[in-house]
C-alpha cells in the first residue's frame, strides 16, 4: 500500500497559513489524478487543491479550519487504484458475456410536496407539484386568497403578485444568518482601512464627452471583432489613454517606499473585475506597449480567470495604476479607494445623455463622469488635474492616443 501526502501549497510570499474554504470530495472517496479536491482561501487568492495520484482520500482537515502552509491535509491510498480498475474490467467482461448490467437506481424525488390545505386552483396545484413548491410560500390573488396559475408563475419566475406587494412586502421573517468572513475579504477590509488611515487620499473629478469614441467604436466594432476575435469595448480606449497620460505625468505612476519615491518607466495597469468571490484586480503587464486588440484580449482572458477562480498571485500583484469601472453596475459618480502601494486610481462611470454647451449651443451628448483618487503625499493637485485632463482630451480626440497626447499637427510641426 502506497500513501501519497498532499500538502498545502504556498499561495505566495509572506503567507504562512490558509483556510480550508470547502471540500469538493468526501472522506473515503476514490478520486482520479489531478482531480480538484477542494479550495484553500488565503489573504490574496483562493487556490485549488488537486490530487497528485489516483486513490482513496482521507481528509485530515475540516472546512473552515485554519492550517499552515506545508501541512498535510489529505492522504491518498493509491492501492485503491488497482482494485477500481479490476472491478471495471470484471464488469466489462460480464457485459461482454451477455450478462445484464445492474439497473441504475432512480434518483430520489427531492421535490417538496404541497401538504397544506389552502385553496388552490387545480391548474395551480399541478404547477406547484411539478415545481416542488409548497403552497404556503405563494400569496394568492384570487377570491378569498385562492392561489391561481398566475400567482404560481409569478413566484417561480421570481416575481410577486399584486396581493403580495400590498399585504406582505418581500416577506422578511426576522431570521439572522452569520457567515464567517473569508480570509480574502478580511485582508481587503484591512487594506482599505489602512489606505484611509495612512495616505493623504484626495479625489478630483471631470467629465468626458464619449461621442468620438462611441462613433469610432460603432464604425469599426464588427470589423475589429472579425479581424482580432475580441469585442471592442471602452476599457481598451481608457487603458491606452491612461498609459499615454502616465508617460506625460510619471509622478502619477510612482509609489512611496519608506523615504524614497519609486518611479516606473512602464505601466502595469490593474483592471478591477467582478468575480463570484468579490472584486479582483488582475494586472496588464507593460500595457503601454499593447494595442487596443491586445488590451481587449488580455482583459477578456483575465476576466474569465477571475470568474472561474483561476487567477494566480502573480497576475494580481505588482500593478502601478488601477482602473475601475463602476459604470457597468449603473454608478453615476464615486470616489474610488487607492489600491496600495499604488498612488492613483481612475474610476469610470455610466454614460448618460446630458445637455452640454458646445460653441454657444446647448446640445445632447453622451457624458461620462471620471474620478481620479490619488495620494496627495506624492501627487500634487496640478499633476492630478492635468493627468485627468490628458485622459479626457485623448478620449474626446482618440487620434491623440497615437501621437502621445498631442494633436497630429503638433507632432508634424515638432511642437
Amino acid at each position: 500500500m502506497a500513501i501519497v501526502d498532499i500538502k498545502v501549497p504556498s499561495p505566495g510570499e509572506s503567507i504562512s497559513e490558509v483556510r480550508i474554504a470547502r471540500w469538493l470530495v468526501k472522506d473515503g472517496d476514490v478520486v482520479s489524478k489531478d482531480q480538484v479536491l477542494g479550495e484553500i482561501d488565503s489573504d490574496k487568492a483562493t487556490l485549488e487543491l488537486s490530487a497528485e495520484a489516483e486513490g482513496k482520500v482521507q481528509l485530515l482537515a475540516k472546512e473552515d479550519q485554519t492550517v499552515n502552509v506545508g501541512d498535510v491535509v489529505v492522504k491518498v491510498d493509491t492501492s485503491f487504484k488497482a482494485e477500481k480498475k479490476e472491478k471495471e474490467v470484471a464488469e466489462a467482461k460480464e457485459v461482454k458475456k451477455g450478462a445484464a448490467p445492474t439497473p441504475a437506481t432512480a434518483p430520489p424525488d427531492n421535490r417538496q410536496p404541497t401538504t397544506d390545505n389552502r385553496s388552490v386552483t387545480p391548474v395551480a396545484k399541478a404547477m406547484l407539484d411539478d415545481k416542488g413548491v409548497s403552497a404556503d410560500k405563494v400569496k394568492g390573488s384570487g377570491p378569498n386568497g385562492r392561489i391561481t396559475k398566475s400567482d404560481v408563475a409569478a413566484y417561480v419566475s421570481g416575481g410577486v403578485s399584486a396581493g403580495a406587494i400590498a399585504l406582505n412586502g418581500w416577506g422578511g421573517k426576522r431570521d439572522q444568518n452569520r457567515v464567517k468572513m473569508t480570509t480574502l475579504r478580511k485582508k481587503v477590509a484591512e487594506r482599505l482601512v489602512a489606505v484611509k488611515n495612512q495616505t493623504a487620499m484626495l479625489t478630483t473629478f471631470n467629465e468626458v464627452d464619449m461621442s468620438a469614441v462611441m462613433a469610432l467604436r460603432d464604425k469599426y466594432k464588427d470589423k475589429f471583432k472579425e479581424q482580432h476575435g475580441v469585442g471592442l469595448g471602452f476599457m481598451s480606449f481608457f487603458t491606452k489613454a491612461v498609459t499615454e497620460a502616465l508617460h506625460l505625468f510619471p509622478q502619477v505612476n510612482a509609489q512611496i517606499d519608506g523615504e524614497e519615491l519609486v518611479m516606473h518607466d512602464y505601466a502595469d495597469i490593474g483592471i478591477a473585475v467582478s468575480s463570484p468571490k468579490g472584486l479582483m484586480v488582475p494586472v496588464l503587464r507593460n500595457a503601454e506597449r499593447m494595442s487596443l486588440a491586445e488590451i481587449e484580449g488580455k482583459i477578456k482572458e483575465l476576466a474569465v480567470k477571475a470568474r472561474d477562480g483561476k487567477l494566480s498571485i502573480d497576475e494580481m500583484t505588482g500593478g502601478t495604476f488601477t482602473i475601475t469601472n463602476g459604470g457597468v453596475f449603473g454608478s453615476m459618480l464615486s470616489t474610488p479607494i487607492l489600491n496600495p502601494p499604488q498612488s492613483a486610481i481612475l474610476g469610470m462611470h455610466n454614460i448618460v445623455e446630458r445637455p452640454v454647451a458646445v460653441s454657444g449651443q446647448v446640445v445632447i451628448r453622451p457624458i461620462m463622469y471620471l474620478a481620479l483618487s490619488y495620494d496627495h503625499r506624492i501627487i500634487d493637485g496640478k499633476e492630478s488635474v492635468s493627468f485627468l485632463m490628458a485622459v479626457k482630451q485623448m478620449i474626446e480626440d482618440p487620434s491623440k492616443m497615437v501621437f502621445g497626447g498631442k494633436e497630429p499637427g503638433e507632432v508634424l510641426l515638432g511642437l
